[in-house]
């Protein structure tokens, strides 16, 4: 009986070749896995092999560089390529309304609540949102929606959005405010309609987030693995999903310390639905399932959440 040949698999776009994935060897990965988790926190797994090499293969061309040790020798020593290295290997998967369940708990519960504080003289006209690992900006420019239909200009709330990432790249995307029309879909009608323009002649099949929604975000780099955060007071709410999954153990519990320290008293800390402060020792309680609050009013080492101080 004759036999049939195997099918060949086709390569994805941009995927190494195998000889490609072996032009890494174990010990140079394993100075990549080193030096990645102390800049970035990040841990590459070894099943991250191709994933590293199919990344940064076209940047090793681009300097006609013959080998990944030399590309990491060069990294080391210049921070304008370490940042170019980083931006390059994190992930960057976001949507528009992700876990809706979370902008259910904003708008059925806490603003409603804080319109009411506000309305009896307990509480200040102003909300300061933090998006820690914005990506390309879906999740504040979501954010932004929620809280103008909440509190349109008229009422006289101040607000702010602190959007940040490590990847330079995709803070340009985000500032940009431009995507494809294939996200439409994610974004309920009216909001769709509300505040985002659609693009016409070259900018067909495109559309752009509104001024008032830019308006609202600012966008800054921010590496939450380092040692120190600039001064950014304090946040009513602050956003860090699908973030601490790339960490390790002391790294999570590490990064997640700080981010209860920049949440205002009575703030709110949304992580991703595979992450949870369970098991950490920290001041925090879980009023739903990945939505924290301080387990007491922490000491008053921060500026409040009024303070106008900017990073």
């Amino acid at each position: 009986m004759r036999r049939e040949p195997s099918p060949v698999r086709r390569l994805e776009p941009g995927e190494p070749t195998l000889a490609a994935q072996h032009a890494v060897s174990d010990a140079v990965f394993a100075r990549y896995q080193a030096f990645v988790h102390r800049e970035a926190g990040i841990w590459l797994a070894p099943v991250k092999k191709a994933l590293l090499v199919g990344r940064l293969s076209r940047r090793l061309r681009e300097l006609s560089l013959t080998s990944f040790a030399e590309y990491l020798d060069l990294v080391q020593a210049d921070e304008a390529e370490r940042v170019r290295m980083l931006d390059r290997i994190t992930t960057n998967e976001t949507h528009f309304f992700r876990e809706p369940r979370h902008f259910e708990l904003l708008e059925q519960r806490l603003f409603p609540r804080w319109r009411e504080e506000a309305d009896a003289g307990r509480r200040a006209r102003r909300v300061r949102v933090w998006s820690a690992g914005c990506s390309t900006g879906e999740e504040p420019y979501s954010l932004a929606m929620c809280l103008l239909e909440a509190f349109p200009p008229e009422s006289g709330w101040d607000l702010e959005i602190l959007a940040t990432d490590l990847s330079t790249r995709v803070l340009e995307r985000a500032q940009a405010g431009i995507f494809s029309m294939e996200r439409a879909p994610e974004i309920p009608a009216s909001r769709l309609q509300a505040f985002m323009l659609r693009g016409t002649g070259r900018q067909e099949g495109f559309m752009k987030a509104g001024p008032e929604l830019r308006r609202l975000i600012r966008f800054s780099r921010l590496n939450l693995n380092a040692p120190a955060y600039p001064a950014l007071g304090r946040f009513d709410l602050v956003f860090c999903r699908n973030v601490l999954i790339y960490f390790d153990a002391a790294g999570k519990a590490r990064v997640a310390a700080r981010l209860l320290e920049h949440l205002a008293p009575d703030g709110h800390l949304f992580l991703g639905h595979a992450e949870s402060l369970s098991g950490m020792a920290l001041p925090a309680r879980s009023v739903v399932p990945t939505v924290y609050v301080h387990e007491a009013p922490p000491a008053d080492v921060l500026a409040p959440s009024g303070d106008s101080r900017r990073a």
